[in-house]
């Protein structure tokens, strides 16, 4: 099913440094090994009400969701900010697939979105055996186009419903070309941040009710074994860099390596850090949604998403 909307590319391109009063959080970052000498967190803006879902293109432009306001704005790899496009069925987290089409989890109505470079809406997913699902939350593309996504259930005010529809809070994931997800993990109690590795071997889940977050091995038909304790700490979103070192979200950004020994933290001046990402030209700019503001710092790693 195809919706036509249109971005609001009407809207004037703003600097943010200009227009939103860029702001430096100065802080020594050189203990953590991976953020650039000397580098400061720069808050971006604090226009949001709150953000989420930053996932970067092949060109390091970042885009980024404010749920409350229905909209999904874009970070230019220039620096400026601009709206991408509005109603987006409520977009929370994102991720691009190969086709450079952004993949959204569109929880007003509760289904998996994929919305080209020009803002055209394709409907992936509405339900799980005709059941409504939770609120898909976030979403981690695999090299094989296969989308994982969580599905926790937190109640929105703009739903008519008071309760799930399902009876657990799940993993899915939904394989390429396929109209139907499958449950590959059933067993946490909230899971919410998902991100895995480049090569397609690994998949990192958070159940944040729970506060751990879990590593899997992914198998070649999109399954999951061997799950494993990585840390004691949950996460809202997530994301990885180029030598495997997870970053996961709620207080600041915590940084951790593949052996799950933590590295450091990165303290943002915000009540909640939901999401990470990285972007820019060089791919070395970590990008943090937290609450009304968004936040860049410049990093010494590449991401991977």
């Amino acid at each position: 099913m195809l919706h036509k909307i249109i971005p609001a590319f009407t809207i004037i391109l703003l600097t943010a440094a200009i227009a939103f009063g860029q702001q430096e959080q100065h802080h020594d970052f050189d203990s953590i090994k991976v953020v650039k000498r000397g580098a400061s967190l720069i808050q971006i803006s604090k226009q949001f009400s709150f953000t989420e879902g930053p996932a970067s293109d092949k060109k390091g432009n970042i885009f980024f969701t404010d749920q409350p306001n229905d909209k999904i704005w874009k970070y230019d790899t220039e620096g400026k900010l601009s709206v991408f496009m509005d109603k987006t069925g409520r977009s929370n987290g994102m991720g691009f697939d190969a086709k450079g089409r952004l993949i959204t989890c569109a929880d007003e109505k509760n289904q998996l979105w994929a919305i080209d470079p020009d803002g055209n809406v394709s409907v992936l997913l509405t339900n799980f055996n005709g059941h409504q699902f939770n609120g898909p939350n976030d979403v981690w593309i695999d090299t094989k186009g296969g989308i994982y996504f969580t599905d926790p259930y937190y109640q929105r005010d703009y739903w008519q419903r008071k309760k799930p529809d399902l009876k657990g809070e799940y993993v899915y994931y939904l394989p390429k070309g396929k109209k139907a997800a499958v449950i590959v993990d059933s067993t946490l109690q909230q899971p919410n941040g998902i991100v895995g590795t480049p090569d397609g071997k690994y998949l990192y889940v958070a159940d944040i009710r729970d506060n751990k977050t879990y590593k899997y091995q992914i198998n070649k038909n999109g399954s999951l074994s061997n799950r494993r304790l990585y840390v004691t700490q949950g996460s809202d979103g997530m994301t990885i860099d180029e030598q495997g070192n997870i970053y996961l979200t709620g207080k600041g950004v915590t940084i951790y390596n593949k052996s799950g020994k933590q590295m450091g933290n990165i303290p943002v001046p915000s009540g909640w850090t939901a999401n990470v990402c990285f972007g820019g030209k060089d791919h070395k700019t970590l990008f943090i949604t937290a609450s009304e503001s968004v936040y860049i710092l410049k990093m010494q790693v590449k991401g991977i998403e």
